[in-house]
């Protein structure tokens, strides 16, 4: 019997760790966006050295939320105070399950005072359409990510969405926009002109220096994307394909896709039965050497992602008695791994050595599943954390990963990462039969690029939906 939604579909396999670890999803895709416009190395390092533009118009999905509703059902699901939330500003919004485990995040803008719109993955946009049809007084309309694999079918969405950032973003706005723009706060909204389009911009920074995100209605895409391809050529301006998008994220410190902890808790059993059999959560991809048979061992809380200072207790809202019971000076906390060269030398030299097979390394984003959890470990072999997003930086030359660990494991401790799965690998199509091998790693910042450490804004996120 074929299974109409995932609760059928979880009682029906019996091991949800079984069925995520050996999802037949694939690699997670960006899609549209050219893999490369000049090559990988380069537009990473145009993020660094002058100016980049990404473009994040496919790969994310929108939920317009509006009514006299919608700011009450904003409060009562995210772990972030709605108390000083203006129009015309953003907040990196993160709602958790009755179990204080994170669903996902992403960023939540105020377009007017009963106008909001949610940018980011599946896992939010479906408990947010959830959760609205359960007594609130709202309207919803979801923009969903365009296909993985559209197969040469036009895309359009409701929006296209770009960023300019870099050390030269400015010089580029300015010009495309034809006169001085306002430098506004951090996540504050504003407005501004490119080819003849009136677009809205949020103040961002996601390549450590001042730049902005900015939006308006995808019949203008092409018309707006050539105007700052043109207008940035003088500046160094590079666009940046689908290879070189995942790359920031390592530098910056943002984890963007931790398992939505949604797969147990009898409260959600509705919920589960409203996803759909072919849902993100029913065929997301679970890989990585950390394998437990219990998938709760698997849901990470805020403060093990980052999101400690996102949790105010001035509101009521789902999981908030599974938060407070939680002392946040015991937690795992978020730091950067930076890879050992030789290490990494090795695993990339397997492919044409006469040793053993290890699990493929592909540069510049490693990961092999949605939700990637590899074991992090100490001199004996103790487990310490869980390395949870890997790839290589053209800027930092080094493998690096982010992860969670212990608090008592210091920065500038050595560790080591277990690459690979145990028992030769699992059913994934990522996967081909292999061999673990530890890698030595450095436990470093979070964010790791000393010019985001040091130009970020405290309390807003570093980097955006990937």
């Amino acid at each position: 019997m074929n299974a109409k939604n995932l609760q059928e579909v979880l009682d029906q396999k019996g091991n949800t760790v079984e069925l995520l670890r050996n999802s037949q999803l694939g690699a997670y895709i960006y899609p549209v966006v050219p893999a490369e416009f000049t090559n990988w190395r380069r537009e990473v390092k145009a993020w660094n050295d002058a100016a980049v533009l990404f473009d994040q118009s496919h790969h994310m999905a929108n939920i317009f939320l509006s009514g006299p509703d919608a700011l009450k059902l904003i409060s009562d699901t995210g772990i972030n105070s709605v108390a000083k939330f203006p129009v015309d500003s953003a907040k990196q919004f993160v709602p958790v399950s009755p179990e204080g485990g994170v669903i996902g995040d992403g960023i939540l803008f105020r377009l007017a005072e009963e106008e909001f719109v949610f940018v980011g993955r599946a896992p939010v946009t479906n408990w947010l359409s959830f959760k609205a049809a359960k007594g609130y007084n709202v309207d919803i309309r979801l923009d969903p990510r365009s296909p993985s694999r559209p197969y040469g079918k036009p895309v359009t969405r409701d929006v296209w969405r770009f960023q300019i950032q870099g050390p030269r973003a400015w010089d580029v706005i300015e010009k495309v926009h034809g006169g001085t723009v306002e430098q506004v706060k951090f996540f504050r909204m504003g407005h501004m002109t490119i080819a003849g389009q009136p677009v809205r911009t949020l103040r961002h920074g996601m390549a450590g220096a001042p730049g902005l995100e900015i939006w308006g209605p995808y019949e203008s895409y092409d018309r707006v994307r050539d105007a700052i391809l043109e207008a940035g050529q003088e500046f160094g301006l590079e666009p940046c394909g689908s290879r070189a998008y995942a790359c920031n994220t390592l530098e910056s410190g943002w984890i963007p896709s931790p398992l939505p902890a949604i797969y147990t808790h009898e409260d959600l059993r509705p919920y589960r039965e409203w996803l759909g059999a072919d849902s993100y959560e029913a065929t997301n991809a679970l890989a990585g050497s950390f394998v437990s048979d219990k998938v709760e061992d698997y849901y990470l809380n805020p403060w093990e992602l980052g999101y400690g200072s996102f949790v105010k207790f001035d509101h009521d809202f789902v999981g908030r008695d599974a938060l407070e019971a939680i002392e946040p000076s015991t937690q795992r906390r978020k730091v950067t791994l930076a890879w050992n060269a030789e290490d990494v030398a090795r695993l990339l030299s397997s492919l044409v050595d006469e040793g053993p097979d290890y699990q493929f390394f592909d540069l510049p984003n490693a990961n092999y599943g949605s939700s990637n959890f590899d074991s992090v470990v100490d001199a004996d072999g103790n487990l310490v954390g869980v390395s949870l997003f890997t790839g290589y930086s053209a800027n930092e030359r080094r493998a690096l990963s982010l992860a969670t660990v212990n608090p008592d494991v210091p920065l500038g401790a050595e560790v080591r990462v277990i690459w690979g799965e145990p028992n030769g690998g699992s059913g994934k199509t990522t996967v081909q039969p292999h061999e673990q091998f530890a890698v030595r790693a450095i436990v470093s910042p979070a964010p790791y690029s000393a010019m985001a450490r040091e130009s970020y804004h405290t309390g807003w996120r570093t980097a955006v939906a990937v």
